[in-house]
């Protein structure tokens, strides 16, 4: 696990534990441009029963202070993304005033082979 240290623009108060390879290298970009970033600080209540019980909940990958704005990030293939776009769509539903971003498993590939990302995992 990468230690907080070796991030500059990290605000986050734990340190990150990245799902994936993309995540880190995302995380690096951000940090090579001095982009403020946090990693999973908040969880969104998409769906709960009458007692309250969550029955499904969205947690974006990143979250960038100064824009205001939410990422996630998935490598997954295009067919399986389906999921991901749908709580995307219900974040927007119930919470209009947040601001989300999905970057899909193509942008992700741009952006390793314009920075030269390393994201074999």
């Amino acid at each position: 696990m990468e230690e907080i240290a070796d991030f500059q623009a990290y605000c986050g108060k734990e340190p990150p534990r990245f799902a994936n390879e993309a995540e880190r290298e995302c995380a690096k970009v951000l940090d090579f441009y001095g982009i403020p970033w946090d990693y999973e600080p908040r969880t969104f209540i998409l769906e709960q029963e009458a007692d309250g019980r969550v029955t499904q909940a969205f947690t974006p990958d990143f979250y960038l202070p100064e824009q205001n704005l939410f990422l996630e990030i998935t490598v997954m293939k295009q067919r399986l993304v389906t999921r991901k776009n749908r709580k995307l769509r219900k974040l927007r539903e119930r919470y209009p005033e947040v601001q989300a971003k999905l970057f899909y498993k193509r942008d992700i590939e741009r952006l390793a082979q314009r920075y030269r990302l390393d994201l074999a995992s």
